[in-house]
């Protein structure tokens, strides 16, 4: 960057522009060139560089005036750009600290930072969570939460049914019109998550609990043409984005000051097939058994139980110790509090996820 800004910043006075605005200028071609030197090491090619569409970005005296957002053109002349309510209310949290705008034809972008570390607070438990196709289990032995997710196949199926009826021959304009849809599906499934990760992020945070993720790198390997599952199936596992919970939980909790660990794969073996009481490997029903779908029978406690709760009750528990074992940098002592086994059952609960978006916040 010290290099382009020797290269560039005296060209850039001919055009008149704010002094603030060609260093940001300099800043957003810097990061085109780095971004295009990595896929050059990658083996992907690259077209040659240039800005997708005009903007104008700046993080020199970004104020907010009279509810409005202050431009400044040049010395001596500025604009204002005026905010909504809720724009206005989030901006003037004194916790926050405004970084930059980012201003297009259509759209401005506010950069925000917010100082986390003081919020932090010991932990006093750690609630797993487990993704699965049609569900999100969350939680631990005190309580768990059942997130339907049913909405997020159902939007996938539609979309490639539709992308599927296309009868154009032209591979320019099928790829166009399937990227529209693909990118719809794409948003609303987004927003259904954005829902239940946010309810997830905010109980734990209530509670001073841990979020504990299992690793699941690799999952697509195990839906390959050839592996002996039909094409639905695999359309199905492989269009579900299991990553994408996992972002919006990590940068969310990040936001509120929330630990988040990840199990390695060592940790989380057998976390399904294991019993959450006794420790016994469970067995599976029988094939065409309809009654116990999705449980798993355990033969010391002489009982059916669900495949997902076991899950998540395993990676809470193993989440926990681990999570210590961190903490103390290797030490045999118990760094969370307030765990202790009891008898009871934990609280389950089912919630639909889609309904969330419309949930007030202040609950």
């Amino acid at each position: 960057m010290k290099k382009l800004s020797l290269l560039c910043y005296g060209e850039l006075k001919r055009y008149g522009v704010y002094s603030d605005y060609r260093l940001t200028a300099i800043s957003r071609a810097a990061g085109i060139l780095s971004a295009r030197r990595k896929s050059i090491k990658r083996n992907i090619f690259t077209k040659s560089p240039y800005a997708s569409r005009p903007l104008l970005v700046s993080c020199y005296g970004v104020k907010i005036q009279n509810g409005c957002l202050r431009v400044q053109l040049r010395a001596g002349r500025s604009e204002h750009i005026p905010l909504n309510s809720h724009t206005l209310g989030v901006l003037l949290d004194p916790a926050l600290r405004i970084n930059s705008f980012t201003l297009t034809s259509t759209s401005l972008s506010i950069g925000i930072s917010r100082e986390i570390g003081a919020q932090l607070e010991e932990p006093t438990g750690a609630v797993g969570i487990d993704r699965n196709l049609r569900n999100l289990t969350v939680g631990n032995k005190d309580k768990v939460t059942y997130y339907d997710m049913t909405k997020v196949v159902r939007i996938a199926e539609t979309t490639r049914s539709i992308v599927k009826s296309f009868k154009r021959k032209d591979a320019r304009v099928l790829q166009l019109i399937s990227s529209k849809y693909g990118m719809r599906r794409r948003e609303r499934v987004k927003q259904i998550i954005h829902g239940v990760t946010k309810q997830i992020v905010r109980e734990a945070k209530t509670k001073k609990q841990v979020i504990i993720f299992e690793e699941i790198r690799g999952i697509r390997n195990l839906y390959r043409k050839g592996n002996g599952q039909g094409r639905s199936f695999r359309g199905r596992m492989n269009s579900w984005p299991f990553h994408e919970v996992k972002r919006q939980v990590e940068y969310k909790a990040a936001w509120e000051g929330v630990p988040v660990f990840t199990l390695s794969r060592k940790d989380t073996k057998g976390t399904t097939m294991d019993c959450a009481r006794c420790g016994e490997r469970l067995q599976s029903p029988v094939r065409g058994d309809k009654e116990h779908h999705r449980q798993l029978w355990c033969e010391k406690c002489g009982r059916w139980m669900d495949r997902d709760l076991v899950a998540v009750l395993n990676i809470s528990r193993r989440g926990r110790v681990r999570f210590a074992r961190s903490s103390t940098e290797g030490e045999a002592g118990e760094a969370l509090k307030g765990n202790a086994e009891h008898d009871g059952e934990p609280l389950i609960l089912r919630v639909d996820a889609s309904k969330l978006r419309h949930a007030d916040p202040t609950q």
